[in-house]
């Protein structure tokens, strides 16, 4: 937080109108969009200000990674796991994941978000759904690694409560009994939940999917979510065996069975939505939802393309996620950028999928799933969140477009990176971490998982 205000001045580029002379920021907001050829308002008339060099930087909106799952960082490319579709990869992965522990997911956390972060990644969500019982509080473990690493972050408290003895494919220790599900959501709710402008902590609610969820579970989350005013979120409609699943035990397609537990509306953002027809794409974006399309993930798995511009066009909200670290398998959000850029242009075309359409995903698409208009834009009364790249390497050694390089040259380390004004980020490093001994302490609770798991 500044004192004084930061002017981050002269910036190579940057992802803003009327900024091409920088921008002002002050106690953890955008104040002041300066102008090319131009000086802040105050300047001349003697303010004191604290200066920030960005001549040879691009500045861009802190990325929002709408999907995520950190504690899969853990099982990052496993050998029982690697080369198979949802379900297989599922069901290769539960019994491993089943032997977590308090430890695991706090350094899981840590290391996902300085991951992010270092990629430009300044707000991230996350869907944790796996709650054996000796990770009860989860949740609480994320919020004190998130606080710890200093980003924004939407913790969606996750559920499954239905086991593969009940027709559903978690094993019977992977799920919860509903009265405890909706108990802890409430819970954390309480505890942690952040509602005004510029939350750090915020709580939406999520049951995994209608493959390991029963309805019952579904409709009553989403009830408790809306009495508290949280955000609900799921995967849904990511492979056919998905959509089997719901024709063959609720005899509804996936959107239908959504509809019937009442979470087709405005408050509801959905990972992936690859699955949908002309119709279920128009009911969507009527309903005013969110789609996060996880383009690396979709390709791992081989799940097919998000149908992004017609979800757009209908008025659904589309933004991007990494997905989980054992279906992506990395935590790399400008990256990811390239990766949807490149993906959507194979269905669509290269003159409707640029390089500004694909960051318009990772900022405001994604603030909007998230329910946020205080991020994912550069702009007067926005958080100064920020993130900063040069173009000194070999990869952009050529490149005219300094915006449209990050993307097509395929940037993947960010400079700078700013959250609310504070630095997170300087010269590619942690500001506030020992990344070697981060590494180091997830490394070892990842090889302590597989070797629990057998």
């Amino acid at each position: 937080m500044n004192s004084r205000p930061l002017w981050i001045r002269q910036p190579l580029a940057i992802l803003a109108d009327g900024a091409e002379g920088g921008i002002v920021v002050q106690d953890g907001i955008v104040s002041e969009l300066v102008g090319a050829g131009q000086t802040p308002q105050g300047y001349k008339a003697g303010t004191e200000y604290d200066t920030y060099d960005a001549s040879d930087l691009v500045v861009i909106p802190g990325l929002i990674n709408t999907h995520h799952h950190f504690y899969q960082t853990l099982t990052r490319a496993h050998r029982d796991a690697i080369n198979k579709p949802l379900f297989p990869w599922l069901l290769a992965l539960f019994p491993i994941w089943q032997h977590l522990t308090p430890d695991m997911v706090s350094v899981a956390t840590r290391l996902a978000l300085s991951e992010l972060l270092l990629s430009g990644c300044t707000t991230a969500s996350d869907h944790h759904y796996v709650f054996p019982e000796t990770i009860s509080e989860a949740v609480d473990i994320q919020v004190e690694a998130a606080r710890q690493v200093g980003m924004r972050a939407v913790l969606t408290r996750g559920s499954m409560s239905l086991s593969v003895e009940d027709g559903g494919l978690p094993p019977i220790g992977m799920v919860q009994r509903e009265d405890t599900i909706l108990a802890e959501s409430e819970r954390v709710i309480a505890h942690y939940h952040e509602a005004h402008p510029g939350a750090f902590i915020q709580i939406a609610l999520a049951p995994c999917s209608p493959f390991s969820c029963t309805p019952e579970c579904m409709r009553d989350t989403a009830t408790l979510a809306r009495s508290h005013g949280v955000r609900l979120h799921t995967h849904i409609a990511e492979t056919h065996d998905e959509t089997e699943h719901c024709l063959a035990t609720y005899k509804l397609r996936p959107v239908d069975f959504l509809a019937s537990v009442g979470w087709m509306a405005d408050d509801v953002w959905v990972a992936h939505g690859i699955h949908f027809t002309d119709d279920e794409v128009l009911r969507l974006g009527t309903a005013g939802m969110g789609v996060c399309h996880c383009p690396s993930s979709n390709m791992v798995l081989a799940s097919g393309l998000c149908r992004v511009l017609e979800l757009e066009d209908n008025g659904a909200a589309v933004g991007l996620g990494v997905d989980g670290s054992a279906s992506n398998d990395c935590s790399n959000m400008i990256q990811e950028v390239r990766q949807a850029l490149m993906l959507q242009r194979i269905q669509y075309g290269a003159e409707r999928v640029d390089h500004k359409r694909a960051f318009d995903w990772v900022t405001r698409g994604s603030a909007r799933c998230l329910g946020r208009d205080d991020i994912g834009e550069i702009a007067v009364g926005k958080r100064a969140d920020l993130a900063m790249f040069k173009l000194d390497e070999m990869r952009f050694s050529g490149a005219q477009d300094p915006l449209a390089a990050l993307v097509l040259c395929g940037a993947h380390k960010a400079h700078a990176v700013m959250v609310e004004g504070g630095w997170r980020v300087m010269d590619g490093t942690l500001c506030d971490a020992d990344e070697a001994a981060l590494i180091a302490e997830h490394t070892a609770a990842a090889r302590a998982l597989w070797a629990a798991a057998g």
